[in-house]
């Protein structure tokens, strides 16, 4: 509604201003009346002029402020753009990161999980280590025991031997 008053305003006032102007100019000059009734179809055609010239001036200013509202509805749409861009990217590098994140802490437990067991089946081979250790002991001890006992009876053997075979002298013959 507005920019119909104002177009109504911009044709009337040319209008308005050209009689006002126009109907004191007329009486001071010489009386003529052929001249008057010419005069009068000029201003006509003058205002039909102003009027077009205004039509074509508010079509033009109307092309340019469609042009701008289009460039700004453009910027808009491309910041709009830019921003949701942005947004996604953030998004992207979050959910990343969240990744990594995830892969380094299962990284570390399979880690953790390994040293565990590398260190469980250390400590497996360091007790049949010590098993083994303890049962070379034992087989080494018994083997001594059993060897002390075979020199024992070794000895024994001997001095019984030795004992049996020392000569006793005749009883008659001993003393003639």
């Amino acid at each position: 509604m507005p920019v119909r008053c104002r177009r109504i305003l911009r044709v009337a006032l040319p209008c308005l201003l050209a009689a006002g102007i126009a109907g004191p100019l007329d009486g001071c000059g010489e009386a003529s009346s052929g001249s008057a009734p010419a005069e009068a179809g000029g201003q006509v055609e003058e205002a039909d002029e102003g009027a077009a010239a205004e039509k074509q001036e508010e079509a033009a200013e109307s092309l340019k402020n469609r042009e701008l509202l289009s460039l700004l509805e453009a910027k808009k749409r491309e910041e709009a753009a830019e921003a949701q861009a942005t947004k996604t990217e953030h998004l992207a590098d979050a959910k990343a990161k969240r990744r990594e994140q995830a892969a380094e802490k299962d990284a570390k437990k399979r880690e953790a999980a390994a040293k565990a067991k590398a260190k469980a089946k250390r400590q497996q081979e360091e007790s049949q280590a010590a098993a083994n250790k303890q049962r070379q002991a034992a087989e080494k001890r018994a083997a001594e025991v059993k060897k002390q006992e075979a020199e024992r009876a070794a000895k024994q053997r001997t001095t019984a031997t030795v004992t049996t075979t020392t000569p006793t002298p005749p009883a008659g013959k001993a003393g003639q």
